[in-house]
């Protein structure tokens, strides 16, 4: 028996290391070609789901997969909607696991097939001097592995069986319960579905549990799989925790609706198996069930995918997140753009206001790090970009010249803004080089400077007294840094970065003090339509 436990956990050691070679291999030999696909294909959840049902099944990980869209959610490249989709498909691509295991692990000489194919993958590899072959070669050896895990599996499996008393797991009293959550345990602890729907499978077929039982530990080793989307999220922006959240709850609800209707689900798996001819064993039964459930649920879910992420969108929210939201962009103006420029110019106060908050904090608080101020940063810049899109949906037929010239006037100010907000680390780094010994000498105009720029940002309206002596000041570090560079008394190094901080330091002066020329179109178009009147009365 303990010779049989050892079998048992060598073949699944080997199918492990089988997935992780097919799914790295695989993952290396298509190269930018899978990003691409992931970060390109997806602009609704219908090909979002196309998507992800293609690269887990090319890839043989829904993990994987998993993973790489929480990477691309949390850089901002796949909106809530859209990786939605791609989970779904995801959970279908997965279902290619268990047929592979049901139609070639249980209908053929499994070494026959495995042992020249994991003969050719490690002569690819060894031979070959393409690192794209190279992958191509580890994908095919862990192919073959992964089908010799799976014959230990097999052999293993009946041995235990053929050793212990059958109607210990063939009773009923267990419940349904019991064997969902031991699929879900094997899931955890393997970190692979694929896994443990191997161990369920080959179970099954051994005659180990039946079919209503299996089933059950199916639909438990599906929600297991969403633990790999939790762990990865854990650290992740709130976005990637919603999507993890997604996942789970889709999972959740898919696999609760197919154990309500368990057996209405296996009489259709039966049925199908029938009109589709397809062998009467358990293991396919099984495959066709994943495979159904699977899809089923993602259809239901389809629809509602952009209520669900509204819904999923309200959690985790950080203050920077309630701040980066349009407070009075209304959608339902945007056919009447006179309308709209109030709501508009609501929003361009508080973007100014909150570009101002980041410039302060910069300049004022000790010890900050640039990583610190991320969120400040992305709330400016997500509220920006809402206001330049908004204003870009504004019917531009219907648009008088003067209401086109105020608006563009507030696009360029979004601009400059944009780039002040980009610009804001070299304050900090401007701060932390007062602390260089080698500035020692330069203490004292660093700190007038740093005074300038504080009076500058503070400003409500253009202030070119204090602009121009910003410029002044900034002539005068630049030449008296250069002179101490060639003098021997500042490194190079330094100096060099020093002046790049300076340089971006100026940059974002000239940036900021564009904007605060800024003027609500409301107030243009009001002074233009009294100038107009007064001349009409003239």
């Amino acid at each position: 028996m303990i010779a049989t436990l050892f079998q048992i956990l060598g073949g699944l050691a080997l199918f492990l290391l089988a997935m992780e070679m097919m799914t790295n291999g695989l993952k290396s030999a298509a190269g930018h070609h899978l990003r691409h696909l992931l970060g390109h294909w997806t602009k609704t959840p219908l090909r979002g789901l196309a998507a992800g049902f293609l690269i887990t099944g090319l890839v043989q990980s829904s993990g994987a997969v998993t993973v790489a869209t929480i990477g691309f959610v949390n850089a901002g490249l796949l909106s809530l909607s859209q990786s939605l989709g791609v989970i779904f498909g995801s959970n279908i691509g997965t279902t290619m696991t268990a047929w592979l295991v049901s139609l070639v692990g249980f209908g053929f000489n499994i070494e026959a097939i495995a042992l020249p194919i994991l003969a050719a993958g490690v002569g690819l590899k060894l031979i070959s001097g393409n690192p794209r072959s190279q992958s191509l070669g580890e994908a095919l050896a862990g192919f073959a592995l992964f089908f010799l895990g799976l014959s230990i599996l097999k052999s293993s499996l009946e041995s235990f069986t053929g050793g212990m008393d059958s109607s210990i797991l063939l009773q009923n009293e267990y419940g349904l319960p019991a064997f969902m959550l031991i699929g879900f345990l094997a899931t955890v602890v393997t970190q692979s579905s694929s896994a443990a729907l191997a161990i369920v499978l080959t179970a099954a077929a051994g005659g180990l549990i039946p079919l209503n039982n299996a089933a059950a530990a199916v639909i438990g080793a599906n929600l297991g799989s969403t633990s790999t989307a939790a762990l990865s999220a854990i650290k992740a922006t709130a976005n990637a925790r919603r999507l993890a959240i997604g996942h789970i709850l889709f999972n959740a609800v898919t696999g609760a609706i197919a154990l309500l209707i368990l057996p209405l689900m296996l009489w259709t798996v039966a049925l199908l198996a029938d009109w589709l001819q397809l062998d009467a064993n358990v293991a396919v039964s099984l495959a066709l069930f994943h495979t159904l459930f699977n899809v089923l649920g993602a259809f239901v879910m389809l629809p509602f995918t952009p209520h669900f992420a509204r819904f999923l969108g309200r959690l985790f929210r950080s203050r920077e997140e309630d701040l980066a939201e349009p407070r009075f962009l209304d959608n339902t103006l945007v056919t009447t753009p006179e309308l709209a420029v109030s709501a508009v110019d609501q929003e361009m106060k508080r973007l100014i206001d909150l570009n101002r908050g980041l410039l302060r904090v910069c300049l004022d608080r000790e010890g900050l790090k640039p990583a610190q101020i991320g969120p400040k940063s992305e709330t400016c810049l997500s509220l920006n970009q809402s206001i330049t899109d908004y204003v870009s949906k504004l019917r531009a037929e219907k648009i008088h010249p003067a209401t086109v010239d105020a608006l563009t006037r507030t696009i360029l100010t979004c601009r400059y803004l944009a780039e002040a907000t980009n610009l804001a680390p070299a304050l900090l780094q401007l701060r932390e080089s007062r602390k260089l010994p080698q500035l020692a000498g330069l203490s004292g105009e660093l700190e007038q400077y740093v005074d300038l720029l504080r009076a500058l940002v503070s400003a409500d309206e253009t202030a070119p007294v204090i602009f121009n002596d910003t410029e002044k000041t900034y002539h005068m570090l630049k030449s008296r840094m250069l002179a101490m560079i060639v003098k021997g008394d500042l490194s190079a190094i330094a100096g060099e970065r020093t002046l790049d901080t300076l340089s971006s330091v100026r940059r974002l002066c000239d940036q900021w003090h564009k904007s605060l020329a800024w003027r609500p179109a409301t107030e243009l178009l009001n002074g233009e339509s009294h100038a107009q009147g007064a001349e009409n009365r003239i």
